[in-house]
């Protein structure tokens, strides 16, 4: 009998213990140099313009290059819990995790894979805009980007082969 209730103590506490416990929405060291963008697979290396998503139910992370891969990543994978996700994204000047839905964000800059925005924690000189607009902007872009390359659908290539 003390066995059983030995078993049955256990089993309840870690139980509790589950229950209590916390998911870990913080941001995670990126490995700069050897990590790879979530979406496009490049290797991680400019710290101005990295980017991590949180799922905030089991506290996974994810890394992104630009904010623009960010975004596509969202819509491409079609990711359930996109709406409750944590974004984080380096502060441009600091490279302190900001918000990114907080954040203040300018465009024009050079980043990895050319979106041109820039996120801050403070307001900048110039043009500040919100997330929203970046998103909508990212997604303006892609679908130009289509709609660009969808002229060469109807041409005819040779094929090689090796």
């Amino acid at each position: 009998m003390k066995k059983f209730n030995f078993l049955v103590f256990i089993v309840l506490g870690l139980f509790f213990t589950a229950c209590n416990s916390e998911v870990n929405t913080k941001p995670k060291e990126v490995k700069f140099d050897r990590e790879v963008c979530e979406r496009c697979k490049m290797i991680i290396s400019d710290r101005n313009y990295v980017v991590q998503v949180v799922n905030p139910q089991d506290g996974k992370s994810y890394s992104h290059d630009d904010i623009g891969c960010a975004i596509l990543w969202f819509e491409e994978s079609e990711i359930s819990w996109k709406n409750e996700a944590i974004i984080y994204v380096a502060d441009a000047n600091s490279g302190k995790w900001i918000d990114a839905k907080k954040a203040f964000w300018t465009f024009g800059a050079t980043t990895p894979m050319d979106f041109g925005f820039s996120a801050y924690e403070s307001k900048q000189d110039g043009e500040n805009f919100e997330f929203t607009h970046v998103v909508q902007k990212v997604k303006e872009k892609k679908m130009k980007n289509q709609s660009n390359h969808s002229g060469h659908m109807g041409h005819k290539k040779k094929k090689i082969f090796f």
